[in-house]
């Protein structure tokens, strides 16, 4: 009799563990939740979020922001894992960052000149939106490396490399883009880009829809500043497309990246 309610009595308390672990895994849990919340409360927000789909069908992500917010930053991690609001940044093959990626002469990884830092758009001159800050003004140059941007005052400046869109040129975009070699412009794929309008706004671009670089230019021309002047670049595509704000998180194929745009609050 005494060892049935022994026995009894140590299945009772081992419900009573049980129930208490899971009760200590949900609080932790919940404890994660509400600090990741807080932390991501706690971020600036210098942007306007923007969303629309095109006659196309395309549907269009954007933060608009100034360019004194824009960061380029080095990762080595999904757009997701990373504490910031931003977007995707140019192209990049293993650890090695593939386009132009500076500030202030100074790439995003490692030293002027050297392979995979940011200092090159490798293999091919490609377009490179240029932000001269002295001057006050942004650009789209196409350039192998940093060292041949033109800008008034190389410690104001930021420059980040992609492809060409030549917004005001419906004739020869696409051979320039297939010049630049823009990495399957014809076929169905995530895409991502870099848009800057006569006013000095910047728009992170990113599209969930499948579609051909002709479809995403035809959207980004129907849904960001329609009728202002504006130019840009293709960024990295399909599962590098990734976005991260405080309205909406796109995570491509999650794949990790190597460098990234973000948006922080300007120094003052």
């Amino acid at each position: 009799m005494l060892q049935a309610n022994r026995k009894q009595w140590d299945k009772r308390s081992l419900s009573r563990w049980s129930v208490a672990l899971a009760a200590a895994g949900a609080l932790m849990l919940s404890i994660v939740f509400m600090l990741t919340r807080a932390e991501d409360e706690m971020l600036p927000r210098p942007y306007t979020f923007q969303t629309g789909k095109a006659v196309n069908g395309v549907q269009l992500y954007a933060l608009a922001t100034q360019p004194d917010s824009i960061e380029l930053r080095q990762t080595d991690k999904a757009l997701a894992d990373s504490p910031v609001y931003g977007m995707n940044g140019g192209f990049f093959y293993g650890s090695d960052i593939l386009s132009v990626a500076v500030k202030d002469d100074l790439p995003v990884k490692g030293q002027q000149g050297e392979y995979g830092s940011g200092w090159f758009n490798v293999k091919y001159p490609r377009g490179t939106l240029v932000w001269d800050g002295t001057a006050g003004s942004f650009s789209v140059q196409v350039v192998s490396s940093a060292s041949e941007i033109n800008v008034m005052d190389r410690k104001s400046y930021w420059a980040q490399g992609g492809v060409s869109m030549n917004l005001n040129n419906e004739t020869t975009w696409y051979s320039v883009a297939e010049q630049e070699h823009l990495p399957f412009p014809d076929e169905q794929r995530l895409r991502s880009g870099l848009v800057y309008d006569e006013y000095g706004h910047i728009w992170l671009i990113v599209t969930t829809t499948r579609c051909t670089a002709t479809q995403f230019r035809e959207a980004i021309q129907q849904l960001i500043a329609p009728g202002a002047y504006k130019e840009g670049i293709f960024l990295d595509g399909d599962g590098s497309s990734q976005m991260n704000a405080a309205e909406v998180t796109l995570k491509g194929d999650s794949r990790s990246l190597q460098q990234m745009i973000v948006i922080a609050q300007p120094s003052s």
